[in-house]
């Protein structure tokens, strides 16, 4: 049966737009947070969304209006318990993941589906959290979620095939291109963009290239929308990096092993776009301009 009352656990930036491209697909959504005001700035962040869609004409102002009214914001986990899919959106930490699949697990009937959206831990180790393995998968969105057209569908070896049908059918239905994957460290994106983040950031070390030149290499060259150094610092070097170890854990390979260069920025704080400073700093964020490393 295909997904029709949908639970998403957090409302920040990838929360809130699985749950809008969940609504506007026609979705119930029960959207959960841990406070009030983190609901509520949550559901803001939807609304934003929504009215830039309707200015744009890509959305008529009643469709708005009935995607509002399929949607519905709690902080309480007991609202989700009549959900046909789950979609977890919290925090990269696996004891807070493992808490929440444990709760849920308590709460739910045995016919829900849960799903992580996360993008570097194992959903294997998060479905042994819960009694239903095989009712456990993974979907990858990715950000921002109601403009990306990919989800990454994981399957561990315990998912029931049926869960995996009714997963890549979700997908479909709320306007993306799912991909199937199983679950290995970084699944299909990450394991190919991970290593050429880090491969860039080894170039500038050794002096291949300027900041500039690696960057305007890639685009031109290659055709890419932006240059590696420059989606590292709208990825954020801290994700980076914390990916980059998880990967470098599972498979003990060089290419997955984060460069000092990127180890220091993300010491000293320089995490990119959202702190101002990266590869680029940002000061005047119309003009970014590229750092000078001694």
């Amino acid at each position: 049966m295909p997904f029709e009352k949908i639970g998403v656990v957090g409302c920040g930036l990838m929360g809130s737009g699985i749950a809008q491209v969940a609504a506007n697909a026609g979705c119930q959504v029960t959207v959960r947070e841990v406070s009030p005001q983190l609901v509520d700035k949550g559901l803001q962040s939807i609304e934003k969304s929504l009215q830039r869609l309707v200015d744009k004409g890509t959305l008529s102002a009643s469709d708005r209006d009935q995607v509002r009214r399929r949607l519905a914001g709690t902080t309480s986990l007991e609202d989700l318990k009549n959900s046909d899919l789950i979609i977890e959106a919290i925090i990269e930490q696996l004891p807070a993941k493992r808490e929440l699949w444990t709760a849920l697990d308590s709460i739910c009937p045995k016919h829900t589906v849960f799903a992580s959206n996360t993008s570097s831990l194992s959903i294997t180790e998060m479905a042994m959290f819960t009694q239903r393995p095989d009712r456990f998968l993974g979907l990858h969105f990715f950000n921002p979620v109601p403009v990306m057209k990919l989800v990454e569908v994981i399957r561990t070896i315990a998912t029931d095939p049926k869960v995996d049908e009714e997963a890549v059918a979700f997908a479909g239905r709320v306007g993306k291109t799912p991909v199937r994957t199983t679950d290995r460290t970084g699944f299909i994106v990450n394991r190919l963009l991970v290593p050429y983040l880090l491969d860039a950031v080894r170039a500038l070390e050794e002096g291949v290239g300027s900041i500039e030149d690696i960057d305007n290499s890639m685009k031109l060259g290659c055709g890419h929308p932006m240059g590696p150094l420059t989606l590292l610092d709208f990825v954020g070097h801290d994700t980076t990096y914390y990916i980059a170890n998880i990967m470098f854990d599972e498979f003990k390979e060089k290419r997955f092993a984060p460069p000092p260069l990127l180890k220091r920025m993300v010491l000293m704080g320089w995490n990119g776009r959202k702190s101002g400073r990266g590869f680029y700093d940002y000061s005047d964020p119309a003009k970014p301009n590229p750092m000078k490393f001694t």
